[in-house]
């Protein structure tokens, strides 16, 4: 991953912003934490020595777990777990049907088996324990 900073419009050297992780928030971080664990194949880091925040890191940025009693200690309550409908977490990988004979069972909810697109990815769709849809893809097919 590089170290080019994305700039907004009107934005100075010392304003660069960097996209740094996505956060989930969950009720069942262990669950969640392990799910993620196997997709990514990478172990979780505990960078707070908490049990109520784990990280998974990997090349192209980083995937932060919060449980909910967290967010409501130290967010302001401002997140609700298990609650997202609008996003949509993506992973390029570089087959796809391999992933899905890896994943196998790991996965609860299938939303999409391997399915070429017409913009050339081949992709797959999946919900993680807390139902946020992850699509899984890889290029020039």
């Amino acid at each position: 991953m590089g170290s080019r900073m994305v700039r907004l419009a009107g934005s100075s050297q010392e304003n660069a912003v960097k996209l740094a992780s996505v956060r989930l928030v969950t009720d069942d971080l262990p669950t969640l934490t392990a799910f993620y664990s196997t997709l990514t194949d990478s172990e979780p880091v505990t960078p707070y020595g908490s049990g109520d925040y784990a990280e998974l890191h990997t090349e192209g940025g980083i995937i932060a777990l919060a449980d909910s009693a967290a967010v409501k200690r130290f967010n302001n309550n401002a997140a609700v777990a298990a609650a997202n409908r609008s996003a949509i977490i993506e992973f390029e990988v570089d087959d796809v049907d391999a992933e899905r004979a890896r994943l196998g069972d790991q996965v609860a909810t299938w939303v999409q088996e391997p399915t070429n697109q017409p913009w050339g990815n081949r992709s797959m769709l999946l919900r993680d324990p807390d139902g946020n849809l992850i699509n899984i893809y890889s290029t020039g097919h």
